[in-house]
């Protein structure tokens, strides 16, 4: 009996060694698949919080070790954010502006400073166009504190987007990790790296507070799917990432709407799946190609949009598409020249499709690629007709 007992015993501890060894042995990581972008080279690996269960996305090069005592302290929302912090803070860098170098000369511009995020091993970094609008010249520093000139490759105002390239070995870059902001969720965990004042890859977290919002860009075309986020996003924090818990980029933060230029709970992002779809052509020609009706100027009406001129020679014009024109008025020896609304086409839909905006107009159009024909529906003369366009580019 001693021995039949002894035996269990001896099981028994034998278990309880393994069920110790399994809980604390180290979670071993495979590397996965992430899609590609225009110019990309980079792979992702999928790591797993060790009390929260959520997971997160690593990039290729592996973070420092984070110490296990500490992370040991940190509650389950605590080692997400630490998590994604070491994860990602090493492809964010702060992007200047030559002309701000001008405050040593006594100059205060800093609108030039911002932020950025790597994006491949080729040394591409995805900014705001207003970070690097009008710059002489740039320089991006990295997370290990080195500095380095930088060219701008692309531009997008439309979207507020750039593209800038370094020179620096591949194998010390740090590209992110995108994800897809078309399955985002209001109250979903965000957080926002960025420079802020010159303080570097600082990290702030919030909760997506709307989406879908909709803003200008400084060339006064409508951006539509913004995030809107209570995350603090400063003026430095332009360009930077926006990322959701397993630390892809679902964003590019780029601005705020405050009385003092500081965030007050009101911040917006590019959603990263727009910059994705026109990453390509930035990459490739320098900025995006867009279908063109050549219709130049309208006047916005209850009933549609009202061509007051349009490019000479351009698809509008080839068409027959009518601008106004001018009614010529005497009064004795004097002669009056007039605007003629009757006398231009009223544009109400492209495609059988409703416009009433400029921005439902533009929308419509670049929905289609350069040289393809759309149908435009006009009134003239109190009738309803359909023009066939092959749109140009712009």
């Amino acid at each position: 009996m001693k021995s039949i007992a002894g035996h269990i015993i001896t099981a028994l501890v034998t278990m309880a060694l393994v069920l110790v060894y399994i809980e604390i042995r180290p979670r071993v990581t495979r590397p996965a698949v992430v899609s590609q972008i225009p110019g990309q080279d980079r792979v992702g690996v999928v790591g797993r919080g060790h009390t929260s269960g959520s997971t997160y996305s690593l990039p290729a090069v592996p973070p420092p070790a984070l110490p296990a005592d500490l992370l040991k302290r940190a509650d389950a929302d605590e080692q997400i954010n630490i998590h994604v912090y070491a994860a990602v803070n090493r492809s964010v860098v702060n992007i200047t502006r030559a002309s701000e170098l001008a405050r040593l000369f006594g100059e205060d511009d800093n609108e030039g400073s911002g932020s950025g995020f790597v994006i491949d091993r080729q040394g591409h970094i995805l900014t705001n166009y207003h970070v690097v609008q009008g710059a002489e010249a740039l320089r991006v520093t990295l997370f290990d504190g080195s500095t380095h000139n930088a060219e701008v490759i692309g531009m997008d105002p439309s979207n507020d987007v750039a593209v800038v390239r370094i020179k620096f070995p591949a194998d010390r870059l740090t590209p992110v990790a995108l994800g897809d902001s078309s399955k985002l969720l209001v109250g979903q965990k965000v957080l926002a790296l960025g420079n802020p004042f010159g303080l570097e890859r600082t990290l702030t977290t919030g909760i997506i507070s709307s989406l879908d919002r909709s803003m200008r860009a400084k060339n006064g075309r409508l951006i539509k799917g913004i995030i809107q986020t209570d995350a603090a996003i400063n003026p430095g924090n332009s360009g930077g990432p926006l990322l959701n818990s397993r630390g892809e980029v679902i964003g590019m933060n780029t601005a705020i709407i405050s009385q003092v230029g500081q965030s007050a709970g009101i911040s917006f992002a590019v959603p990263i799946n727009a910059v994705q779809r026109i990453l390509k052509p930035l990459i490739e020609q320098g900025r995006v190609v867009r279908a063109d009706l050549g219709v130049r100027r309208v006047l916005t009406t209850d009933d549609g949009l009202l061509v007051v001129s349009v490019q000479e020679g351009g698809p509008a014009d080839r068409a027959g598409i009518r601008p106004m024109s001018e009614r010529v008025e005497r009064f004795g020896p004097y002669v009056m020249r007039r605007p003629d609304p009757e006398s231009a086409d009223l544009i109400v839909a492209i495609n059988a499709k409703s416009v009433r905006s400029v921005d439902e107009l533009l929308n419509e159009v670049e929905s289609h690629a350069p040289g393809e024909a759309v149908d435009v529906s006009v009134v003239r003369g109190g009738k309803r007709m359909q023009i066939k366009v092959v749109l140009g580019q712009s």
